[in-house]
């Protein structure tokens, strides 16, 4: 009966370490074909690649769906590989998220358009909200024919739930003097995030249109002229004077194929290790003492 047993517990120990070394080396694997896809697309398109991917993914024993947005440790994480990109190089984004921060959003579109080169964002499915402040940043915005970009306009935390700014700054004018101290606080506070980031707009646009063009277009992607999560297709991009193509490299299919909605403990930032040190801190050959 001690043989049976030692066999039982022999077996579940053997099961237990299957258990947790399998989905690890499942992991590895995925990433090293990740890499390795990224690499033949650099190679043939003389492209550094940086990838930002969200995807729904699922908790292991629980089966309850939870979102990856764009937060702080993305733009950690991408800013360190735009400042890894030689200058002159040629950076392509792909974007695959539903938005997030915009603190995390604006600082990844401020880096990319401050790279000394071609900045292109690909955006296959969707690139919503933040995903669509970093695509303002590029000189080029390739998407899929029915891939979607998002509206703009912030969303504002309040007791009794997310509200958008212009709906709050609509009711505040609608009720005047009968607006609560309370409302008129939130609308304060949502008329100065609708001019951050308007701001921000502006400043993203200013070297593909002229500036009245760009107020028009900041107004329109922030005043409420559409509902938060309401789907900018191509055409309505390429109307407001994005400079939108769809030429999407069937290699970027075949890399979107290798992200699958399973477990993971961080968002899919991937691009080839660099040297840390940004290029524009290296002073040229002959400054140097």
């Amino acid at each position: 009966m001690d043989g049976y047993g030692d066999i039982i517990s022999f077996l579940f120990w053997l099961l237990f370490l299957y258990l947790i070394i399998h989905p690890w080396a499942q992991l590895k694997a995925l990433r090293n074909a990740r890499l390795k896809l990224i690499r033949k697309i650099e190679e043939k398109y003389k492209w550094r690649v940086i990838t930002l991917i969200h995807r729904q993914e699922k908790i292991g024993f629980l089966g309850l769906p939870i979102y990856r947005f764009i937060d702080i440790e993305d733009s950690e994480a991408v800013l360190r590989a735009i400042r890894s990109t030689k200058p002159g190089e040629t950076i392509a984004l792909i974007l695959h998220t539903p938005g997030g921060l915009v603190l995390a959003a604006s600082q990844i579109a401020k880096a990319l358009k401050r790279h000394k080169g071609k900045k292109i964002v690909i955006v296959p499915h969707y690139a919503m909200s933040g995903g669509t402040l970093i695509a303002l940043a590029a000189d080029e915005i390739i998407m899929d024919p029915d891939a979607v970009l998002g509206p703009l306009d912030p969303q504002l935390q309040t007791p009794k739930g997310v509200f958008p700014a212009p709906s709050l700054i609509k009711v505040a004018k609608i009720r005047g003097d009968k607006a609560s101290d309370e409302t008129l606080i939130y609308a304060d506070i949502a008329e100065k995030a609708l001019r951050e980031i308007q701001s921000t707009i502006i400043e993203l646009l200013s070297d593909k249109m002229s500036r009245e063009k760009a107020e028009e277009v900041a107004k329109r992607l922030t005043e409420g002229y559409y509902t938060h999560d309401y789907p900018i297709t191509v055409e309505e991009a390429r109307e407001l004077g994005l400079p939108v193509k769809t030429e999407v490299p069937p290699e970027i299919y075949l890399l979107m194929e290798m992200f699958p909605q399973a477990i993971q403990q961080r968002p899919g930032v991937e691009y080839i290790p660099r040297p840390q040190l940004p290029y524009y801190n290296e002073a040229p050959r002959h400054q140097r003492g």
